[in-house]
């Protein structure tokens, strides 16, 4: 996985390599605006170049095929979820409202995207699953999830009957589970369900 270098590392990198960094990031925000406009499967890496302004064949130097394009943009998906986990936990509230707030963005993001998200978010977990270091990105949802319910427990808004492990895998898990259901779904209630399911994890964690 390409790990965003700090801006002052980036300057400091020789030119030739910061090139090669400025290319990747112009091919991979024209990706992303091509996948958002007209889906996955209907964009061509021809396209991506041309809205990119580089040659096919440089494309294809930083990313053999398509689904390596979508795999990195699931990255960067990724890491947006665990800031958006984060900045729920900074916030003031209780379990109760800090889960309320957290699927009500979900909710949000969901209904924003329209029906294309759907097909990317589907994309999305795909390249997820295809990912060698999977078990990397599942870790930083699950500790991002394992930290409201550190919070919780310490407050005594959150039952110790069960391992905190336990009880993040049970978010983790019902986040699953609504974005399969809303990619999945005709017409599925996307924000009824995830206020129903922020309110069903509320219950069943509580102390």
């Amino acid at each position: 996985m390409a790990v965003p270098q700090p801006a002052a590392e980036v300057v400091a990198l020789p030119r030739r390599e910061r090139r090669k960094l400025e290319l990747r990031a112009r091919i991979l925000e024209a990706a992303r605006a091509l996948f958002d406009d007209q889906g996955f499967d209907a964009t061509r890496v021809a396209e991506i170049a041309e809205r990119a302004d580089v040659a096919e064949k440089t494309v294809f130097n930083h990313f053999a095929t398509k689904q390596l394009m979508m795999r990195e943009l699931a990255y960067e998906a990724i890491a947006a979820l665990v800031e958006r986990v984060e900045q729920v936990r900074r916030e003031p509230g209780t379990t109760r409202e800090r889960l309320a707030r957290f699927f009500e963005q979900v909710a949000d993001a969901a209904e924003e995207g329209g029906p294309t998200h759907r097909e990317l978010l589907t994309e999305t977990i795909h390249a997820l699953h295809d990912a060698r270091d999977e078990s990397e990105q599942v870790k930083r949802l699950h500790d991002a999830f394992a930290g409201i319910v550190g919070d919780g427990v310490a407050r005594g808004e959150i039952t110790r009957a069960h391992a905190p492990e336990t009880l993040a895998n049970a978010i983790l898990g019902s986040f699953y589970s609504l974005m399969f259901s809303w990619a999945h779904v005709e017409g599925f209630p996307v924000r009824e369900q995830a206020r129903a399911t922020a309110r069903f994890l509320a219950d069943a964690l509580a102390a």
